[in-house]
């Protein structure tokens, strides 16, 4: 076997690329394309491929379980589906099955962190076999060899290979916030399907909020009773999913926000707040006044109950209490807080909550368990045996490893802010102030998550806001850190997209649904009009929203505008960037690249005309009008701006000065939709009015 180390770094040509993800087989054979995310550890190629039809076999040997049953059967599902062929199960001779899974020991009953994930993986054309310590990474290994699969001319496929595989991180997290808008627990189910696809194997669920208390607690019931509006999980449910999840390998993380961050639990226990109630739901967004009474004995006695309830409930060893964003204003204004503030020596609202922090983990520690926090909660009054969940930057999480503390990675990793793949892709928790850690310093860097904060999104378009962005953060926290191009990611991004919507994932099924809403009865022509629009905007960034409405949203505003409907990341706006830069750095004599950007522009130019009957008649239509008017505008300037090019022509000063007005204002956002392809045509504007801008073809 011919090795090919997987390290793929920026600096890498596309010809070696190309031997990455396509390993030349012997005998002339057309190459094999290896769309694996995350990226293994290391691959070998060999030669030929084991052909899939129906006789297609799993056997268990060494260690089995009910789990690894319940794994090979949704193996052989998915690998149905994948190819669409009926497969007979298990081969009557062990001997000969097609795929032999080894597996050597048990894990742990209740998954614990750290636990051995690794695999190897053997494939040749006479059959395959996976190795496995632990039915975790044997469960891993089955959904590598499904990412395998492809067709060739005449059957499917898996190319001989061999894999040896083991995660860069042990605590890779997807957290999503069930709280501001509640997420039925399907919707639960299938995101946990895809982390299994990607190998992730922590899933967070922020579980209580200003807007809603989502656990039964059979303890205080008043809790999601009068603090849920009548969306919450049963304690059933919630064992349900945790089972769900354990098949899959993904243990599962529960959040209680606390002190800040808690009006629901006031609802139904105004006794435990800082200033008297009554208190309601919150509606709005935001940060908010109402925290915990840290000073009174009884909200300890409380929380000792409560939580002693909750960690019978979720079996994992790691009990997420929030502490973020407590802006402490009921603490100024009560004057009982400040008494026992100067009679303790608390000298501000930041000890105050070191103080309350101290007892709250003393309360997670007699029930069994260990304390996370986002970064607020770190102090150094408090055991170095929590862990410090880092939202506000790289310096933190290092300061918190410098201190003797265990940390997560997030910032950067919010997938609410509609930051690209790449840009997530980007981001290391061994990066930035992390990279001059001592060895011991970096060893208390577990990893990391992505967060899915729900103000914008609901159960129809949570999927679109995580997949498949996610899968990008997924491979930085499992593959090697040389593992960083993003030519190949974006690739392999678009491969694994369709397999998740093929697994049941609604990130790509929900677009036509949200968009069908919108036009309403349309003919085939005004509806392909908005998709065209749709396709090339992105909601405005990081936290604009707020800034720009016109009338505040609640929880109970509906999310069915074309800001909803939208990607987070426009493939088609990023896609025409791309093109825009191969074109210019050939000299602007790429025909090909040209043909393809006349062709958009041109359907750009006369998209608005086609848009206008879909405004008469809605209004959810009527809102993104400026914005379809701004994508024909552009659309005439990139092409005038094609004619000055091939005419080789550089154009006069106050033309570029006109048509770059004109992008200026294209790309303003307008009803809180960025329109992507804008600045792409700024760049052909420049070059065409640039001396040391293209010239023509010779």
């Amino acid at each position: 076997m011919a090795a090919i180390q997987v390290q793929v770094t920026r600096a890498l040509s596309i010809l070696v690329l190309g031997s990455l993800l396509y390993p030349v087989l012997a005998g002339g054979q057309q190459p094999q394309i290896l769309n694996l995310m995350p990226l293994p550890s290391s691959v070998q190629a060999g030669t030929g491929a084991l052909r899939i039809d129906s006789l297609f076999s799993v056997e268990l040997t060494g260690y089995t379980e009910p789990r690894l049953d319940r794994a090979v059967e949704r193996f052989r599902t998915q690998l149905s589906r994948e190819t669409g062929i009926s497969l007979s199960g298990k081969s009557s001779d062990r001997t000969k099955a097609t795929l032999v899974i080894h597996t050597d020991h048990s894990s742990k009953p209740v998954q614990q962190l750290g636990e051995d994930e690794s695999y190897e993986l053997e494939v040749t054309n006479a059959g395959a076999k996976l190795t496995a310590p632990t039915p975790l990474g044997a469960m891993h290994g089955m959904q590598t060899l499904l990412q395998l699969v492809s067709i060739s001319p005449d059957s499917f496929t898996i190319p001989a290979v061999s894999i040896k595989d083991n995660p860069r991180f042990i605590w890779r997290g997807l957290m999503i916030d069930a709280s501001r808008h509640f997420i039925p627990i399907d919707v639960i189910k299938r995101n946990l399907d895809g982390m299994e696809v990607v190998k992730m194997n922590v899933f967070h669920w922020h579980l209580s909020e200003n807007q809603g208390f989502r656990v039964e607690s059979k303890k205080f019931p008043k809790l999601h009773e009068m603090g849920s509006d009548g969306l919450f999980y049963t304690q059933d449910e919630i064992r349900d999913v945790i089972a769900y999840a354990r098949d899959r390998g993904i243990r599962v993380l529960p959040e209680f926000d606390l002190p800040g961050h808690s009006t629901a639990w006031f609802v139904g226990y105004p006794e435990l707040a800082s200033a008297p109630g009554p208190y309601e739901i919150e509606r709005h967004w935001g940060v908010f006044d109402p925290a915990i009474d840290p000073t009174n004995e009884n909200t300890y006695k409380f929380l000792d109950q409560f939580i002693g309830e909750m960690a019978r409930l979720f079996p994992d060893q790691f009990f997420h209490v929030g502490g973020d964003e407590v802006n402490g204003k009921q603490w100024d204004a009560n004057p009982k807080i400040q008494e026992f503030m100067h009679a303790h020596g608390i000298k501000d609202n930041k000890a105050l909550q070191a103080y309350f922090n101290k007892r709250l983990q003393a309360i997670v520690s007699k029930h069994g368990k260990s304390m996370i926090g986002w970064d607020e909660v770190l102090d150094p009054s408090l055991p170095k045996d929590i862990t410090i969940q880092s939202w506000r930057g790289a310096a933190s999480l290092a300061d918190a490893a410098r201190q003797g503390y265990r940390g997560l990675l997030s910032n950067g990793w919010y997938l609410d802010l509609g930051w690209s793949a790449a840009r997530h892709y980007a981001v290391d928790p061994m990066g930035e102030s992390a990279s001059t850690l001592s060895g011991e310093e970096k060893s208390r860097i577990l990893g990391g998550e992505a967060c899915m904060w729900t103000e914008y999104a609901d159960a129809e378009n949570i999927d679109s806001r995580i997949w498949p962005r996610n899968a990008a953060i997924a491979e930085r926290l499992w593959s090697p850190q040389e593992v960083r191009d993003p030519v190949s990611m974006y690739w392999r991004l678009e491969v694994i997209s369709e397999r998740l919507d093929r697994l049941g994932l609604m990130h790509k099924a929900y677009y036509r649904q949200m968009l069908q809403r919108i036009a309403g009865p349309s003919t085939p022509e005004e509806f392909a009009a908005l998709r065209t629009l749709g396709d090339v905007v992105e909601p405005v960034k990081d936290y604009k929203r707020e800034e720009t409405v016109t009338v505040e949203p609640t929880s109970a505003t509906p999310l069915i505008r074309l800001v909803d409907a939208v990607a987070l990341e426009s493939d088609a706006g990023r896609n025409f960037g791309e093109l825009t830069d191969k074109y210019i750095a050939s000299g602007c004599h790429d025909a090909a690249s040209e043909g393809e950007l006349r062709a958009r522009l041109t359907r750009w130019q006369g998209n608005d005309a086609r848009f206008q009957p879909l405004v008469q008649k809605s209004f959810l239509a009527k809102e993104p009008a400026a914005t379809s008017q701004d994508l024909s505008a552009i659309g005439t300037v990139g092409l005038a701006t094609l004619a000055y090019l091939a005419r080789g022509q550089h154009a006069s000063a106050d033309w570029k000065s006109e048509q770059m007005a004109i992008v200026q204002h294209a790309e303003a956002p307008k009803s809180q939709l960025l329109l992507i392809p804008a600045p792409s045509v700024a760049k052909l504007v420049e070059a065409a009015a640039s001396e040391n801008g293209c010239s023509p073809a010779k």
